[in-house]
């Protein structure tokens, strides 16, 4: 918010200071509480990469604590976002703090945002739980060298179901490196493991996308059947990130209906169920997403559907040129956006410009 002389930023007041304080205080702390705060730190870790969003710095200096002891993640100065990944998949920007890094950001042949992020967790978890680093030398050729080959040992006070899985997450190939769904499932990780809880609202209004799927007839919206609803040039813009007009008119340009059929090719191989009226389409996954079955808010088709789901719609932009829209109402974003990528380079939609 601001004045006209002022900026007003508006923040959540986190009053219990940083995770690496408690530490530097209090020394080691007992397994019991190191595990409560890395299974806090994998679930919202978790989230971040659900949503295309990769740390890149996570160390206790970054992780703070509010006045119930439960952890926040902060700084995200350094973070990548999944469209910064280049054509090969990985990111190639090496950043982060050197002792909580992975090895494979320390090379010049790319990294993947989730495995690297996996292994400054563990790191972490080590020193919560040995109340010093495992990768600590007194210049940094000799650091890179010990954590490129993954060189520690636990502390004796370590469990044997804690080492093991430390061991499983600071794995110098980030190939064979635990995944957050194996850390997830793991016993040690498992025991007083509290879900997190994700509220079921949508993520965007879709009264008049519900209103065109529900059969009682006073809850259907008015427009003409024989042809979309139009959009003008400023409607266009401003619903567009990043807009470019250039490439809008290299393509032949498909009618709407056609549109409409070849998403609906396009959609049915890629496992979605496929419900459209008016110029308006529902797309409802058959897999279950990483939040669990979804709600969907339509009087029509039953809730707890799994899988993404999504709403389309078409406009005229001009008689020969139309703007497909996608809208997502749950699931992770990261597996909206390869539903969309996967939808755009199908061979049905060569002429989808999304």
């Amino acid at each position: 918010m601001a004045s006209k002389t002022k900026i007003y930023i508006v923040l959540e007041y986190v009053d219990g200071g940083e995770l690496f304080d408690k530490i530097a205080l209090h020394g080691r702390l007992k397994e019991d509480e190191p595990k409560k705060y890395f299974q806090q730190l994998i679930n919202a870790v978790d989230y971040c990469h659900s949503r295309g969003v990769y740390h890149r710095d996570l160390k206790p200096e970054n992780l703070l604590l509010d006045s119930f002891g439960f952890l926040k993640v902060s700084d995200s100065g350094l973070s990548a976002f999944s469209p910064q990944v280049k054509d090969d998949g990985l990111l190639h920007t090496a950043c982060g703090t050197p002792n909580y890094v992975a090895p494979e950001v320390l090379t010049d042949k790319g990294y993947d945002g989730t495995s690297a992020d996996i292994w400054s967790c563990g790191v972490i978890l080590f020193v919560l739980m040995a109340g010093f680093l495992p990768f600590d030398e007194p210049n940094l050729p000799s650091l890179y060298r010990r954590i490129q080959k993954a060189d520690f040992s636990c502390p004796s006070w370590f469990s044997s179901a804690s080492k093991k899985l430390i061991r499983r997450i600071l794995d110098p190939n980030p190939i064979t490196r635990i995944k957050i769904q194996e850390i997830l499932d793991n016993d040690w990780f498992q025991k007083a493991y509290k879900p997190p809880h994700f509220d079921q609202g949508e993520d965007v209004n879709l009264d008049d996308v519900d209103a065109a799927f529900n059969d009682a007839e006073e809850h259907l919206v008015t427009e003409r059947k024989e042809k979309p609803v139009s959009m003008n040039a400023f409607e266009l813009i401003s619903s567009s990130r990043g807009f470019s007009l250039e490439n809008l008119f290299e393509r032949q340009m498909c009618s709407a209906n056609e549109i409409m059929s070849k998403i609906e090719e396009a959609a049915k191989p890629l496992g979605f169920n496929v419900h459209k009226r008016n110029y308006k389409m529902k797309l409802k996954g058959d897999k279950t997403g990483r939040k669990g079955h979804l709600s969907v808010a339509t009087e029509k088709y039953p809730a707890n559907i799994p899988g993404v789901v999504a709403f389309i719609k078409v406009f005229e932009v001009a008689p020969s040129l139309h703007m497909v829209e996608l809208r997502k109402t749950g699931d992770d974003t990261l597996e909206f956006h390869k539903a969309c990528h996967s939808l755009k380079h199908s061979q049905n939609s060569l002429c989808l410009h999304f």
